[in-house]
């Protein structure tokens, strides 16, 4: 029997499907996910990775959980590491801070209380103070799409766990848009309930009265679905609130800011271009459009890094960072510190809460009944570019976020289509905390009216299609991106042709085959006929092998082709080949 093919795109619906006609069961989920946590270990996504040894006993649970009354039942989620697992290390990104707690933060109980299975500890920008993913001495995490680019934060291995497969969903946290820009940077929705609504006993604060729990997802139904399980009173936690479960309404007006927005980074342009494009997509929801003065948002969102709300910060990490010289990662310590500043006194404190609560005002007024959309993120960077310039391209990133808990608002962010090929953009809807079913019914409206993100199909190429190669160019010509290395079944002759330039051909042999390292591309449908079109014989396109027994359309070639070829099946890979020649 073929064994079923796990998609890169775990989403809660399907594994309960499969969960549900035995076609899959939770264990070989697993068994997936720790192989690709391996197979992208290099881009920094976990900080605890996913281990059976931690995972077994929430794998043994499942036999005493009722499938049908479980909503989470087997369903992998990460965990942000400055979020309580039992028994498994909380670091906030800085080992010599860790601990071990004896209890669950209070979300993640409730989550695991219907079925879900905690995998692991994800990375984040240490103490949680930055929106970059760079932050973080357990290394960058990585872009899910592009991993020369940052992959956003603080929430940053949550997001990319999603995003590469190795979670259905996250947990992550969001005081100033951690929550949000990843969601936005790594193709995901990113739901931010209101102040109070999920717990936070059992996080590491960074603002304590700031501080909310968030979740991402592949699409917004799901997310919902996790927040109907996550919300609720806590009566441990002081920050708690009773707040309902949002019901999806649409608002009477939708709130657009009235002057040209700013957009920082490489890729200003095109997050002004696709800007422009959310904004059309709006006005085709048949909401009353009203354009809003932005700057009082935008003066509520300075008050975070720029007033006395960092000296919370500094509140509640000062003794440890005063107590371990030099072991703060140097940028957070450096933000940290400035709510050391003389200038942060109560005095300063007070002025700033009258001016927050005149925003408030203000707000409640302006988002009666309404709801107010920005960009998510203010642009994005490359790595080595946020590395050269950490304060002001975080800044950049938080133009459009940084107000939003202020204010007590609520925040769903969702994909707005892509401002290049794979660099999606994403839009975030507000609105008041008490009124969290208008964002609920906005997005909804507002992604269903988007046009449908093509189909495709996963390629495996072993030769001169890689990354590096002459032919990687094709592979981008036809919107391909490149998704992991792997390796084929023990299955393959491998064998260099005597064409110009020298290719390789992978033939399956019923007996004696090697395993042979291939790399897996994903590709539009629409692109694919034509790009297969394209190979020469003996060539073409037909199903590999995994070594896990999946097969995906990819690189072969004809039987015949042997006779006249090169057997080099004991290299194992075409980069070996062509590094000896």
């Amino acid at each position: 029997m073929r064994k079923l093919e796990i998609p890169l795109k775990l989403t809660l619906n399907w594994l309960r499907e499969k969960y549900a006609t035995k076609e899959l069961k939770p264990e070989e989920v697993i068994e997936a996910i720790i192989q690709r946590s391996q197979d992208d270990e290099e881009m920094n996504i976990w900080i605890t990775a996913p281990q059976m040894e931690h995972i077994q006993p929430y794998l043994n649970r499942l036999s005493a959980l009722d499938f049908e009354s479980s909503p989470l039942w087997g369903i992998p989620f990460a965990i942000k590491d400055n979020i309580d697992l039992a028994n498994v290390p909380t670091t906030a990104g800085c080992a010599e801070y860790s601990y071990t707690p004896t209890k669950h933060a209070s979300v993640v109980e409730r989550l695991i209380a219907a079925g879900a299975i905690p995998v692991g500890k994800t990375n984040l920008d240490q103490f949680a103070t930055g929106l970059v993913g760079t932050r973080s001495p357990y290394g960058e995490t990585h872009n899910s799409l592009r991993p020369e680019l940052i992959s956003g934060g603080s929430s940053s291995g949550s997001a990319v766990s999603v995003a590469r497969g190795q979670a259905v969903f996250s947990l992550g946290t969001d005081t100033a848009g951690s929550g949000r820009v990843p969601a936005a940077l790594n193709n995901l929705v990113g739901l931010k309930p209101s102040l109070g609504a999920w717990p936070t006993k059992g996080v590491v604060p960074a603002c304590a009265s700031l501080d909310c729990v968030t979740v991402f997802s592949h699409n917004l139904e799901e997310a919902y679905k996790v927040d109907a399980i996550a919300r609720g009173f806590d009566q441990e936690d002081p920050w708690s609130r009773d707040l309902a479960i949002p019901q999806a309404k649409l608002p009477k007006k939708i709130c657009l800011p009235k002057d040209d927005l700013m957009f920082y980074g490489p890729f200003a342009e095109e997050y002004k271009i696709a800007w422009d494009g959310a904004v059309n997509q709006i006005k085709q929801l048949n909401i009353q459009i009203d354009y809003i003065d932005y700057q009082f948002f935008a003066e509520a969102a300075a008050i975070l890094y720029n007033g006395p709300f960092v000296a919370e910060r500094w509140a509640d990490l000062g003794g440890f960072i005063n107590n371990h010289p030099g072991v703060t990662f140097p940028v957070t310590e450096k933000v940290l510190r400035s709510g050391s500043q003389p200038k942060h006194d109560a005095a300063s404190v007070f002025h700033s809460m009258h001016k927050l609560q005149e925003y408030k005002l203000k707000a409640s007024k302006l988002l009666h009944d309404a709801v107010l959309v920005t960009p998510t993120a203010g642009g994005t960077w490359n790595r080595d570019q946020v590395r050269e310039d950490p304060i002001k391209t975080n800044s950049e990133m938080g133009l459009y976020t940084n107000h939003c808990n202020l204010l007590d608002l609520c925040a769903v962010a969702v994909q707005a289509g892509e401002a290049a090929p794979n660099l999606p953009f994403g839009i975030t809807f507000f609105a008041l905390s008490h009124n969290e079913g208008l964002i609920t019914g906005a997005a909804e409206a507002f992604v269903n009216k988007m046009p449908a993100k093509q189909e495709t199909t996963l390629v495996a190429v072993c030769g001169l299609h890689m990354r590096g190669f002459p032919l990687e160019k094709q592979m981008l010509e036809f919107g391909a991106s490149f998704i992991r290395e792997d390796v084929t079944a023990e299955k393959y002759q491998f064998v260099k042709l005597p064409t110009e330039p020298a290719k390789p051909g992978l033939i399956k042999k019923q007996t004696g085959g090697k395993a042979i390292e291939l790399e897996i591309w994903e590709m539009p449908l629409s692109s694919f006929g034509a790009f297969a079109a394209l190979i020469p014989a003996p060539l073409g396109i037909g199903k590999v092998e995994l070594q896990d027994g999946v097969e995906v359309p990819g690189f072969i070639c004809e039987g015949y082709a042997a006779e006249d070829a090169e057997d080099i099946s004991d290299a194992g890979s075409w980069r070996k080949i062509l590094l000896e020649i």
